[in-house]
């Protein structure tokens, strides 16, 4: 059960537009809670038959017809929210899911908050919280396996995992909260090792499904990366060759791009938000000034960092390259922390009648720093860039029973990682049960935490707050 007990929701009817704002061929209001049929009756003028397609008027307060569709009656809790549901499907006119609306409200509902009708459906245990979020991530997945994966969430892959682990972590727990229970009789259920085997497979497990967590992740949020170089080096071609499309001005004049220049690409389902910046150099110029700041500003919020060489001038050095930057933030080249997440392109090969694609590590500083030999403008090299960019992300495309994961998700299933890995180290020295009784208990409020077992009314409001209305 969640900890928001079923007695807190809220008596009232709610009501919203459920497609998206704009016209089209088919527009629904959806209205749930006790009222719903009352309404149903008021708008259709009969009383409808639950799970029945009924194709009628909808008529306002003078029985005058607004709009003619398909009207659905859900009865709770068969339903999706668990209360009684109306499902007006009339044309996507503006105007007219406005009065059927303004009608739905006159009859004692209001309008719904972002999220409330999963929100519902959450608190009236029809879907758990990975679920419910599960369904916004499905809306807003903008690839073929974002989709499949929000998906499987959806259909409860996630969740079922995570009771499981929550199943196994309970039975350990009976085990030494046993043994503490029964100290006085000698009664030892810890001494044979099957304890500390079941928090081995549990730590194993929960480690497991962080991996797999990670990729959902990413597929979910996508990752930044960040092109930087001097003036000319082709840090635009780039951008235009790993897009597709001819987004940033390719000239021969230095100072070309002064702001960032942002495109939103996919590999293999990975979405990547790649930013091309302004060209690192000392100028007097303000707005210049203006854009090296800014492309300042990205490097640090990279996930990946190309720094990007015409490799047909050979004093353009990584070191070289850096330079403006050491001066524009006082710092050494050592303390530019974002070089750990960083790769050097080596650009314009086609001017270097032997250069041919290619992958190899060179040492720089304290690091061993990835660099990738192509041509943008020749469109040499890219799908081996690409490739560069899911292994140095950690992303793998053919992995199966990827679910959508969330940050809240990640930090949840790492402390209860941490603590069952605390639990079996204090289980091996033979410390204070009570010390590993704790660590457990710990970690089943973590996990119970994502599918929402134990969670605050805060998180909740926060979750639900970014759905779309009507969902």
């Amino acid at each position: 059960m969640s900890s928001v007990e079923t007695s807190q929701l809220e008596i009232d009817t709610v009501c919203a537009i459920a497609t998206a704002p704009g016209r089209s061929g088919v527009g629904i209001v959806r209205i749930s809670g006790p009222l719903a049929l009352s309404i149903s009756e008021q708008i259709l003028g009969f009383t409808p038959t639950p799970r029945h397609a009924h194709f009628c008027n909808f008529l306002d307060a003078t029985e005058i017809t607004i709009d003619q569709g398909i009207a659905l009656f859900f009865s709770g809790p068969n339903s999706f929210t668990g209360e009684d549901v109306l499902e007006l499907q009339g044309h996507g006119g503006t105007y007219v899911l406005r009065e059927l609306l303004e009608r739905t409200v006159q009859l004692g509902a209001r309008l719904a908050n972002p999220g409330e009708f999963s929100e519902r459906a959450f608190l009236n245990n029809k879907i758990d919280l990975l679920q419910a979020e599960a369904i916004a991530d499905l809306i807003e997945s903008n690839s073929k396996q974002a989709a499949k994966s929000a998906l499987r969430t959806l259909q409860g892959e996630f969740s079922n995992k995570i009771i499981n682990l929550l199943r196994l972590l309970i039975e350990a727990r009976v085990h030494i909260e046993a043994t503490i229970d029964f100290s006085d009789e000698d009664i030892d259920f810890v001494s044979d090792n099957k304890v500390a085997d079941s928090l081995s497979a549990i730590l194993g497990s929960i480690e497991a499904t962080l991996a797999q967590a990670k990729q959902g992740a990413l597929l979910k949020e996508g990752i930044n990366v960040v092109i930087a170089g001097k003036p000319n080096a082709g840090k635009s071609s780039l951008l235009n060759a790993l897009s597709g499309v001819d987004s940033a001005i390719v000239t021969d004049i230095p100072g070309t791009t002064r702001d960032l220049l942002s495109e939103e690409i996919n590999i293999d389902g990975l979405p990547v938000h790649i930013i091309d910046t302004a060209g690192i150099r000392i100028s007097d110029d303000v707005v210049e000034q203006e854009g090296l700041r800014r492309a300042q500003l990205a490097m640090e919020q990279a996930d990946l960092l190309l720094l990007i060489v015409d490799k047909s001038q050979p004093e353009q050095g990584v070191e070289n390259l850096l330079s403006p930057l050491v001066l524009l933030t006082d710092k050494s080249i050592k303390e530019l922390e974002y070089l750990q997440n960083t790769a050097i392109i080596y650009n314009k090969i086609d001017l270097l009648n032997s250069e041919v694609p290619s992958l190899s590590a060179v040492s720089y500083l304290d690091y061993s720093i990835q660099a990738i030999s192509l041509s943008a403008k020749e469109n040499v090299g890219i799908e081996l860039l690409r490739e560069y960019i899911k292994e140095a992300i950690g992303f793998n495309a053919t992995e199966e029973g990827v679910f959508i994961a969330r940050e809240r998700h990640l930090t949840a299933l790492d402390n209860a990682k941490k603590l069952v890995k605390s639990a079996l180290e204090l289980l091996a020295t033979n410390s204070s049960l009570e010390l590993i009784a704790e660590d457990l208990r710990f970690a089943q409020i973590q996990l119970g935490a994502i599918t929402g077992e134990f969670t605050s009314d805060d998180l909740l409001g926060e979750i639900f707050s970014n759905f779309c209305v009507g969902k």
